[in-house]
């Protein structure tokens, strides 16, 4: 008699449920840093322009605080603007939201000035905040320099270099426009100097590229958001799709434009592989 014999085969695992979690889990993480890491880009710009005595000088560019915290009163933001040791700070706008907001500001900005002469323009969100005459005392008070269509000259050995500074749209409807503003210092400072506008909206390249502009510091895209591996930004500041200009260093005409991913959000879209930035901008000379 022939007996034969079944081994009772064992059920196989099944790995997909595990394999899920582990993506959902790599996803949250992702998502977190994504949003709550502040990273610090270092960029140089050169040009033929830039003379030598400011070769090397650099500029710490900040946008779209929203009044965005980063450790007790700021310290952790402020901490990496002092180590980058900037010769100049730049602030593009939308810093806070409301008037609550000027209270989680304030140690900030009183922080800055210490580290080097900062600088202010105003974004979309600081005119609808209804607290702006705040802000603009609280700038005084602090010793930011508010450039509302306006310049300041630097000098360093005898040669001079322009920062100027333009209103957002959202500002008082009489207000001059960006394409009056440029021909005026130009106009007055002759075209010599090397000239760094500050302006919040992150579209002024190609509008403004003729009118005698070197480099343009902006922000409002918040880096579109969502930023997948070889695309750029996701989402624009107006919902809109596969928005231009979110990040980084653009040129045109001879204009180069820097656009700051933002250090808050007020989105109401999470960032995802964007983290929040302080940009260092350090200018290079090619005589140099």
């Amino acid at each position: 008699m022939i007996f034969i014999s079944y081994e009772k085969q064992r059920p196989r695992r099944r790995r997909w449920p595990r394999a899920l979690a582990v993506l959902a889990l790599l996803f949250v993480l992702l998502l977190l840093d994504s949003n709550f890491r502040l990273v610090t880009t270092r960029v140089e710009v050169t040009s033929p322009r830039i003379p030598p005595e400011f070769d090397g000088f650099a500029v710490a560019h900040l946008s779209d605080v929203h009044a965005a915290v980063f450790g007790r009163d700021n310290k952790g933001l402020i901490e990496k603007v002092r180590r980058a040791g900037p010769d100049a700070i730049a602030i593009t706008g939308d810093l806070i939201n409301n008037k609550d907001d000027l209270e989680i500001v304030e140690p900030l900005l009183h922080a800055l000035v210490q580290i080097a002469p900062v600088y202010y323009v105003t974004g979309n969100h600081e005119w609808d905040s209804g607290a702006v005459r705040e802000l603009f005392a609280l700038l005084k008070d602090t010793g930011v320099r508010a450039l509302r269509n306006e310049y300041d000259v630097l000098e360093k050995g005898g040669v001079r270099l322009i920062l100027a500074g333009i209103d957002d749209p959202n500002g008082p409807y009489d207000m001059p426009k960006p394409e009056e503003v440029l021909p005026r210092i130009r106009q007055k400072e002759g075209d010599g100097p090397y000239l760094i506008l500050l302006a919040h909206r992150n579209k002024y390249l190609p509008r403004l590229a003729p009118y005698g502009v070197d480099l343009i510091l902006s922000g409002h895209a918040h880096g579109g958001m969502i930023r997948l591996p070889f695309t750029d930004g996701l989402i624009g500041p107006s919902r809109e799709w596969l928005p231009e200009y979110t990040s980084g260093l653009y040129e045109m005409g001879g204009a180069k434009m820097f656009v700051s991913r933002g250090v808050g959000n007020r989105t109401g879209f999470p960032r995802f592989l964007n983290n929040p930035e302080l940009a260092i901008l350090v200018l290079r000379s090619e005589a140099a």
